[in-house]
């Protein structure tokens, strides 16, 4: 889209559009904050398809009355190195920020712990959490799934969701190795982000109602997105499936959709989130961290090649002190809902 088409605004601006939006239409102050943060993360690191292209869903899921605005997540300590946090049908980023702090302390004492965020509405990207572990000194991880729809491999029907995973790796004197993937060949986000803007989509992506392979984005929303890298990408999706549906209590991504097919609303599931603490491990003549530079550095002697997250990190160095452009006619819409106008 061209930049004449776009308004260009401040880090905070996004962060108060989205907060006043989310309380005009029934959010606790508390709720609101917490989705705003997580949205103003998502634009300061140019990851658009979790920025403030999402904000109409959540407030459509509390206008519509699926999402409790008013949720107060519940800790329930289960053992020395197992939390787990019930949202109480809120959204997500209140009840990640109550198992994360749970979190910390029980892989500090324990060198690896896990929280479980249920019976929450996810419509967030998972870097956030395990970046804020690994600056803190813990190895991450974080899964959660979605709505059904993703075919598996060699099928054309929709199973998995787009079931991401993420990764972090804290650094000395460095910002923590973070890497925040779907197991799709892209994230739903993408997919309506190429739909919005008039954009083909590469092969691959998805396919058609019939099961054809499509570069368009319309034909691929209605029929069924692909794994990334065939039956590879289909594995680690069902695997995010059992960690975040099976074993934590969520359900399954079809079950999710069965329960409320609706694809602009969020769906209800939850998120595993994972910490160990690399003091724990016994050492080697170097500790884990120092030991891990050497690897970074032989990757980065070859022209081309970053390190996961050199992206955002380039980006968010830019909006800090820029701000990020919003399409003219969004940003008007975004305004509008802050104004309590739906």
């Amino acid at each position: 889209m061209p930049e004449s088409d776009q308004v260009r605004i401040s880090l905070e601006e996004v962060h108060r559009l989205t907060e006043g939006a989310l309380r005009v239409n029934g959010a606790s102050p508390e709720n609101a904050h917490a989705v705003a943060r997580t949205i103003t993360l998502a634009e300061r690191d140019d990851c658009k398809a979790h920025g403030l292209f999402r904000v109409p869903f959540y407030v459509k899921g509390l206008t519509d009355g699926k999402v409790n605005g008013t949720a107060v997540p519940e800790i329930q300590d289960i053992s020395s190195g197992l939390a787990m946090v019930d949202a109480h049908r809120g959204y997500a980023p209140l009840a990640i920020r109550a198992g994360i702090e749970e979190l910390v302390g029980k892989a500090r004492v324990s060198g690896i712990a896990a929280v479980s965020i249920v019976n929450c509405y996810h419509v967030a990207a998972l870097w956030p959490e395990v970046e804020w572990l690994a600056e803190r000194g813990f190895v991450s991880f974080a899964f959660t799934q979605y709505l059904a729809f993703v075919a598996p491999a060699g099928g054309t029907q929709r199973v998995y969701g787009t079931n991401p995973m993420a990764f972090g790796w804290p650094r000395h004197g460095a910002p923590p190795l973070v890497f925040d993937q779907a197991s799709s060949a892209s994230s739903r986000g993408d997919l309506l982000l190429h739909n919005r803007d008039g954009k083909r989509i590469p092969l691959g992506w998805a396919i058609d109602d019939d099961g054809n392979p499509t570069t368009d984005p319309a034909e691929g929303l209605k029929g069924a997105q692909l794994p990334f890298g065939g039956y590879k990408g289909a594995a680690l999706a069902l695997m995010v499936e059992l960690l975040a549906g099976a074993l934590i209590g969520a359900p399954f991504s079809f079950e999710a959709t069965e329960s409320d097919p609706r694809e602009d609303m969020p769906p209800l599931g939850g998120e595993l989130i994972m910490a160990i603490d690399p003091t724990h491990f016994p050492a080697d003549p170097q500790d884990p961290l120092s030991h891990a530079e050497k690897l970074f550095g032989r990757v980065l002697s070859q022209p081309g090649t970053r390190l996961p997250s050199d992206r955002r990190y380039a980006a968010r160095k830019e909006s800090v002190s820029d701000g990020v452009l919003v399409p003219g006619a969004f940003y008007q819409s975004l305004q509008e809902m802050a104004a309590g106008v739906v």
